[in-house]
């Protein structure tokens, strides 16, 4: 199927009034990654000021510095930009997304909603066998789907419901860190490896079980303050984790299978922390079989507050001096059958993931396998050897 990308559906319907940063290649005799704002359908190079994602999110104002003019220079039109940033008509002559983080940790949270965690334990118990979800989605279902999405993680309750359920041998590890006193809060990837919208998104080559995970992607400076929140796709492979929670890295870490953007949203007077709280994140999966899948994720089911999660993540234990980028995890975990009765959801080569909100716009890859997907060789060393040979740093 053929991917495009507009003004209407990737940018917030109030982006007159938002604050989007990102980043964009520029071609030319200095190409190289760009650090851009947005303003009035316009993409601004802002690199003499910020020359990377880092100096934004890491400064006293990330605001004020992404809404300077002084240092800045137009390089097109918001239209132009996302026209060239499909696969289909990509010219690498002209610019075209990237991931809007650069330096910063990928980092994500994971099982933070109720539904979510009955659906690992489900994984784990099927030991990565899709044909035995739908049996074992009706035990648990009926046993301890209510009980979870009633308990508040860390709490009394909690500790007597995990208590309860190690009694009837139904607990696993994904509880643990469900309703437990410590978040999961992983590696999803390297900086530098994110996908932007418009990129293929990858599957490890031998998986048979996997899904997109439609979620927000917190923005949080080095000193551990939330400064925006863009999309992600945090790819899950159901059956390389189900045979092992140690599998985590090889289901989750594959080359182009982390993508965020299209840009980042800076809190402003216009869009905050309580906004993240209330999105309705919507999922399209549409095939070239004709399969149409939709979804949504509602974050006001989320089990841990997204600054709790921040707080998991970084503190007096744990920093990153260059920030870090945070998904805070989905309540979608499909179970629509694509093929046969109770084979459940896969994905399929060619798939066209749309992940939506009305204030963050649109992130929107097609399916490939990682071998097939370019390769990542651009790291943070290139990066740096990059901007100082445009006199950038």
């Amino acid at each position: 199927m053929r991917l495009t990308l507009d003004r209407k559906t990737s940018l917030p319907r109030d982006a007159a009034r938002a604050t989007l940063v990102g980043r964009v290649w520029v071609p030319g005799k200095n190409a190289g990654p760009a650090v851009v704002s947005l303003r009035n359908g316009e993409v601004w190079d802002i690199s003499a000021i910020a020359p990377t994602m880092a100096d934004i999110l890491n400064a006293p104002d990330p605001m004020k510095l992404a809404r300077t003019t002084k240092g800045a220079r137009k390089i097109g039109s918001v239209a132009a930009l996302l026209k060239n940033s499909s696969p289909d008509r990509r010219d690498r002559n002209k610019f075209f997304l990237l991931a809007p983080c650069d330096l910063q940790a990928v980092k994500a949270a994971g099982v933070t909603f109720a539904n979510s965690m009955v659906e690992r334990v489900i994984e784990s118990k099927a030991k990565g066998d899709p044909s035995r979800q739908d049996a074992l989605r009706r035990e648990l279902g009926q046993e301890i789907g209510a009980d979870l999405a009633s308990v508040k993680p860390g709490s009394a309750a909690a500790e007597k419901l995990k208590q309860a359920l190690l009694a009837r041998d139904l607990w696993s590890p994904y509880l643990e860190v469900g309703i437990g006193p410590y978040a999961e809060i992983f590696t999803k990837t390297a900086p530098m490896a994110s996908v932007g919208s418009g990129m293929e998104i990858g599957l490890h080559p031998e998986s048979s079980w996997n899904n997109p995970e439609p979620e927000i992607v917190l923005a949080v400076n080095a000193r551990g303050r939330t400064v925006g929140a863009t999309l992600g796709n945090d790819v899950n492979l159901r059956d390389f984790e189900g045979r092992s929670a140690l599998l985590l890295g090889k289901a989750k870490d594959n080359n182009a299978s982390s993508a965020i953007g299209p840009f980042i949203r800076l809190f402003d007077r216009s869009y905050s922390m309580d906004d993240v709280r209330k999105s309705e994140i919507a999922l399209t999966v549409a095939g070239d079989d004709g399969f149409v899948m939709k979804g949504t994720s509602s974050m006001s089911r989320i089990s841990r507050d997204p600054l709790d999660l921040v707080r998991h993540m970084m503190g007096g234990a744990h920093q990153y001096p260059d920030g870090a980028v945070l998904f805070l995890g989905t309540m979608f975990a499909p179970t629509q059958d694509r093929g046969p009765k109770g084979s459940g959801f896969t994905h399929k080569l060619g798939d066209i993931v749309t992940i939506a909100t009305p204030t963050l716009g649109a992130l929107v890859n097609r399916v490939t396998t990682s071998d097939k997907a370019p390769p990542w060789t651009f790291g943070a060393g290139a990066l740096m050897r990059n901007l100082a040979r445009r006199e950038l740093l």
